[in-house]
């Protein structure tokens, strides 16, 4: 261990005095700071490096690989101490997927004006990721675009006011609104917001518009590139794909040259539409053609775990109650080589969040007396193909759901510079944002706001699917700022995600601080440790949208 982080451990250590009032016993600051000492920069390092092997062959939702993956993660906490809280008292939850993949030679989208059709070329022009519910549909009806696509009353915004969706195609680009707060704008900006606003307006199907602000988070390149990854809904009692909509038969993505095509003769350009929304502010107009979309689909159901288990709380009242941790296990398998390599490895997305929900309950399990509440440590499958494992689990969850009563979680810890600050997703929206803080204050960080709005962090990863169930949760991410001042942790996170963030290259050959991970890890630890000893369970913020839209009454 280098000197500074022997330095930077004991300040973890002597800073967690003001834990006193709300630990157990008598002697609650060397609880505290033995529970801490427990997450190890060691044990991140050896759970990420077996994680993170080519052996695993990326850990892709449904393979060998996943599968040998969520069995190492049951029997790290087995041997802990931790119980099983899967199916029929297993660490396992299985959940039924299906598999689906467009047909690229039988999956067309024509264009027709004045009775003469253009053709669009696949995927150049467009591409579609088919269709989890039917091997075959197709729609053809006029194109209208409405802007973001977003209806918010509660901010007095609608993409769709004056514009008569019924029976048409409605076009869109990416986002939301710049004037809503970070995660209100993460909300409305998710595709499953949207597809269901633009099924409640009748529309019946959907184009999304690739824009300059979505080509530099998730190029057209890069999308075509993920086509050759199964994408995945899971599936009701009855076989029906998870928020499906019929109504919309048919959706496509265009790339920017599909746009043009799109757009040509409506009196509107693409850099006219890109402007409009990048400056927050698009113009809905119907586009004068007709669309003809058809989509052939290969389908294939298949099974994959969420590992689950959990720590009995101490108190006879408060153990009936779960704080929750959560971290994806999947990655994307094996693809299309990048520089020769061809298994996306995923190491920091998320093998660095698996080997901190493990260390977390090494932490809880390892204490000599148990917090007050009770514990899950719920280690999700299919993340990367649109939180559905964390989905399934936030619906069909093996503990009741009344109480389930916060979500805590860590998806691609950035342990590249030691931690001076923490973005933490969801603070502001609830009672946990006081918790957040205090637990940064204790270990000498800070919390900072969200530096990357646009990026829409809030709906990216599986907390979201928690709030969605009027859970309260946060999710913790590495900050700016660092005290090593020969490191621009800006530039850093910049050029990782350009050249790192969902490629092969995302493995262990990566200069990783293993001590900033367990400082991550810690931040977690306490947050859970504090919401586990309040005698009141997390709250929504008053009047806070997500608590209005989502929470049952109480909560």
């Amino acid at each position: 261990m280098r000197r500074w982080a022997i330095a930077t451990t004991a300040l973890v250590l002597l800073s967690v005095g003001g834990l006193a009032a709300t630990a157990p016993g008598g002697d609650a600051d060397d609880v505290v700071r033995g529970a801490l000492a427990e997450i190890r920069p060691e044990g991140l390092r050896a759970h990420m490096r077996f994680l993170a092997d080519d052996a695993l062959e990326g850990r892709g939702t449904g393979t060998r690989g996943y599968d040998l993956a969520a069995k190492f993660v049951a029997a790290e906490l087995e041997a802990m101490g931790v119980e099983p809280a899967g199916d029929n008292g297993t660490f396992l939850q299985s959940v039924p997927f299906r598999s689906f993949s467009a047909l690229e030679d039988q999956t067309t989208l024509s264009l027709v004006r004045e009775g003469r059709e253009e053709r669009l070329a696949f995927p150049s022009d467009f591409l579609s990721r088919g269709d989890a519910s039917r091997a075959e549909t197709s729609v053809e009806a006029p194109v209208v675009y409405v802007g973001f696509g977003v209806t918010a009353p509660d901010q007095g915004y609608d993409d769709y006011k004056n514009v008569d969706a019924r029976g048409k195609i409605v076009a869109m680009v990416f986002g939301a609104p710049k004037t809503f707060e970070p995660a209100l704008r993460a909300h409305y900006a998710s595709r499953d917001t949207k597809r269901e606003n633009a099924s409640l307006h009748g529309a019946v199907g959907l184009l999304a518009l690739q824009d300059e602000v979505l080509e530099g988070m998730y190029p057209y390149a890069v999308q075509v590139r993920d086509l050759h990854f199964p994408h995945l809904n899971w599936l009701d009692a009855d076989g029906t794909p998870a928020d499906a909509w019929p109504a919309l038969k048919a959706e496509a993505v265009l790339s920017q040259e599909g746009v043009s095509k799109l757009l040509a003769g409506s009196g509107h350009t693409r850099e006219e539409v890109y402007s409009l929304a990048k400056a927050g502010t698009p113009k809905s107009f119907p586009i004068p053609l007709v669309a003809r979309l058809k989509i052939s689909s290969k389908l294939a159901d298949l099974k994959s775990p969420n590992v689950v288990g959990k720590i009995t709380g101490s108190d006879p009242v408060l153990r009936s109650e779960y704080v929750v941790y959560t971290a994806h296990l999947d990655h994307l398998g094996v693809g299309e080589a990048v520089a020769g390599d061809t298994i996306y490895n995923g190491a920091l997305d998320n093998a660095s969040g698996t080997a901190c929900l493990l260390e977390i309950a090494r932490a809880f399990a390892r204490m000599p007396l148990r917090p007050k509440r009770s514990l899950l440590f719920v280690s999700v499958t299919g993340e990367e193909a649109g939180l559905r494992g964390s989905d399934y689990f936030a619906r069909h969850p093996t503990v009741p759901a009344a109480d389930m009563v916060a979500d805590i979680n860590m998806d691609e810890d950035l342990m590249f510079w030691p931690l001076k600050d923490l973005i933490v997703h969801g603070a502001e929206h609830s009672t946990l944002g006081r918790v957040a803080d205090e637990a940064a204050s204790q270990l000498g960080l800070v919390v900072t706001p969200d530096n990357q709005p646009e990026q829409v962090h809030f709906v990216r990863s599986d907390q979201y699917s928690f709030v969605k169930r009027g859970i309260p949760s946060i999710a913790g991410k590495a900050g700016q700022q660092t005290t090593d001042p020969r490191l621009d942790p800006k530039k850093i996170e910049e050029n990782w995600e350009k050249t790192v963030y969902h490629k092969p290259q995302d493995d262990m050959s990566q200069p990783f601080d293993f001590e900033a991970g367990a400082q991550y890890a810690r931040f977690h630890w306490l947050c859970g440790y504090k919401i586990a000893q309040e005698a009141a369970r997390p709250r929504w913020n008053p009047l806070d949208f997500f608590g209005r839209t989502y929470a049952p009454p109480g909560r």
